[in-house]
């Protein structure tokens, strides 16, 4: 990515004031709940996820389709990449992802579900979260409302980390 590239980019993302919170992407959202950035390649506009986007530019290394990224958070909107042990996403293929699905209770019945959302309400969950960041800041009650389905009064057993 070039240097304004780069800039757009960033003016997309809000991270948290944690060193190992998410860092959510609040520009486009496709209809399966994660990010979309445009990008200009050899004269021709594309849209790309912004996490996979960003991992190369930070890692050096080139995806290819084969190679997943993994959420360790499982929030599908962030983009927190980093080199060492506060990035949220890691590269796997789609045995590893399907395990990690599995370990994380998200396989729902015959894999159609995941995170118990379908793919349409995982694009609200989505669009919700980024919604919240936009209007509220970097909200830790809210944003944990968002993502656990609640409202922000309710009381939770756990907080989001």
């Amino acid at each position: 990515m070039d240097t304004s590239e780069l800039e757009r980019f960033f003016q997309k993302v809000r991270k948290g004031p944690r060193p190992d919170d998410c860092w959510l992407w609040v520009g486009a959202i496709g209809d399966d709940g994660y990010g979309r950035f445009s990008i200009r390649r050899d004269g021709r506009e594309r849209m790309v996820r912004p996490q996979r986007l960003l991992y190369e530019h930070l890692t050096g290394r080139t995806l290819t389709p084969k190679v997943d990224l993994l959420h360790d958070c499982d929030v599908p909107i962030c983009v927190h990449v980093s080199i060492g042990e506060d990035s949220h996403l890691f590269e796997g293929d789609d045995r590893m992802n399907m395990r990690d699905r599995e370990q994380k209770g998200r396989a729902g019945r015959r894999g159609v579900l995941r995170r118990g959302l379908s793919r349409k309400q995982l694009a609200i969950r989505s669009r919700e979260l980024r919604q919240v960041v936009l209007t509220m800041g970097w909200d830790r009650d809210a944003i944990s409302a968002v993502l656990s389905g609640n409202a922000p009064s309710q009381p939770r057993l756990f907080d989001w980390p």
